[in-house]
């Protein structure tokens, strides 16, 4: 926690509008709304935000900007298009920027490459940037700054402002709010009693160590998982280190395809959120259930295919390199220093088979941020909870606030983006609904207060 001696309290601080945390995709689109909210406003009535990102830069899974892996949505669904179409934020407007709008159309896919996509974010961030200092609008974002703490302001028996506490190298300093928008991203997982090291990797750092291996002859790794990202490391490794082998384990007999047709990916669409919030518990969890495998632990059919097709083509020369090792498990793993001792268990005989690897990579996804770790005691308690006790997030976004445990009722806003599924369903995560989610909060913001009816939707916000 930060020391508040640290701050200076004797300065009378700007009340902003908003404090972004996290200056990723999610939080980057709600900016974007922000700037073309304002361009439309009185003048003198302009939404005031500042964005906190601990990075040095704008960055996006950077490690695993694998050559040729391409997007799993559409660029339709960029950071606006389905909120304002005629945004100059959107990827065509990247495309035309970059004098590549020709070329992707001959391209001939919806999808562009995961490096692409990435170039447009950060050709979206930049942009902010520019347009708000030349049009004067207060949106700002705070590179190489980190948010420690977010406190109460004490009221006249209400709560209407916010402390963020930020610190920027050996600097603390209070940015005073009346509301928080949470993004703080996805923590990598890894399995109970496996700690990352110098070979033993989350595939979020792939590109990272692969790097480290230039010019070296690593003979053997292995891969931990079965979905998209496993797939496509055991397909990055397999390709950029042509005398290695690749170890693929997974509890399945193989790969499963993604749901990809035109009924299953309704799902992502936005009116889908607002039929998922007002669903009840039961409904929601079938849902959940049914159309899982549009998202979890599923690959692209394409990518099946071609890593099938190396590994037949493979046994064919007599040559396998590229070896699956399905229905097991890894049992132990023990890193050694200049190599990785791993036990390969099957799941049906419980027969085991310890290889040697120069480095073993856990495709073994991630999960949301503790979205409260940054809200001081009293605020967290001031969070409402549903029957199971998961965060009660309204229909906007909005985390339900009451009372503070030493008196006061909580009114400032706590928006978050990211763990809400359990409300708002499978695009809660996803890039898929940013541009509509982002008006949607910026719609509540300007209003000052909670969306209350479930029909508000993407379709009322389209001009934010």
């Amino acid at each position: 926690m930060a020391n508040p001696a640290n701050a200076n309290p004797h300065s009378a601080p700007e009340v902003l509008d908003v404090v972004g945390v996290g200056f990723g995709p999610s939080n980057l689109g709600i900016a974007i709304a922000l700037l073309e909210h304002n361009a439309a406003a009185p003048a003198d009535a302009p939404v005031t935000a500042r964005f906190v990102e601990r990075q040095e830069r704008f960055g996006w899974h950077r490690g695993m900007l694998l050559e040729d892996a391409t997007m799993q949505v559409s660029y339709l669904k960029d950071l606006v298009t389905l909120r304002n179409p005629n945004s100059g934020f959107s990827f065509l407007s990247y495309l035309h920027d970059r004098d590549r709008l020709a070329d992707f159309i001959n391209y001939g896919s919806s999808f562009p490459t995961r490096r692409e996509f990435h170039d447009y974010l950060e050709w979206a961030a930049a942009r902010v940037g520019e347009v708000s200092d030349a049009a004067g609008s207060p949106v700002t974002v705070d590179y190489g700054s980190e948010v420690v703490e977010i406190e109460p302001v004490p009221g006249d028996g209400v709560v209407d402002l916010l402390d963020v506490v930020v610190r920027t190298g050996e600097r603390v300093e209070r940015l005073r709010t009346r509301n928080v928008v949470l993004a703080c991203g996805l923590t990598p997982v890894l399995p109970r009693g496996i700690t990352a090291g110098g070979r033993i990797w989350h595939n979020r750092d792939l590109l990272f160590h692969t790097r480290e291996l230039a010019g070296a002859s690593p003979a053997r790794f292995a891969v931990v998982g079965a979905g998209q990202s496993a797939a496509e490391t055991v397909e990055h490794l397999h390709r950029t280190f042509p005398t290695a082998e690749v170890h693929a384990v997974f509890a399945r007999y193989g790969y499963s395809p993604a749901d990809d047709t035109s009924f299953a990916n309704r799902i992502f669409d936005p009116a889908a959120v607002d039929d998922f919030f007002t669903a009840p518990d039961e409904v929601k969890d079938r849902i959940l259930g049914y159309h899982a495998n549009t998202n979890y632990s599923v690959v692209d059919p394409e990518l099946i295919e071609g890593l099938y097709r190396t590994h037949y083509h493979e046994r064919v020369a007599g040559r396998e390199r590229l070896r699956f090792r399905n229905v097991s498990r890894v049992a132990d793993v023990v890193d050694v220093g200049d190599r990785v001792e791993l036990a390969i268990e099957s799941l049906i005989d419980g027969e085991r088979e310890v290889i040697t690897a120069d480095a073993v990579v856990y495709a073994t996804g991630y999960r949301s941020a503790d979205p409260l770790w940054l809200l001081d005691a009293g605020l967290q308690q001031a969070c409402g909870r549903d029957g199971q006790g998961r965060l009660d997030v309204q229909r906007d976004y909005r985390v339900r606030t009451g009372a503070l445990p030493g008196g006061g009722t909580v009114r400032a806003g706590v928006y978050l983006q990211g763990p809400t599924e359990h409300t708002h369903g499978i695009t809660s995560t996803l890039l898929s609904n940013i541009a509509v989610r982002s008006g949607e909060i910026v719609a509540s913001l300007v209003r000052g207060t909670a969306v209350a009816s479930p029909e508000a939707s993407g379709r009322d916000t389209a001009t934010v």
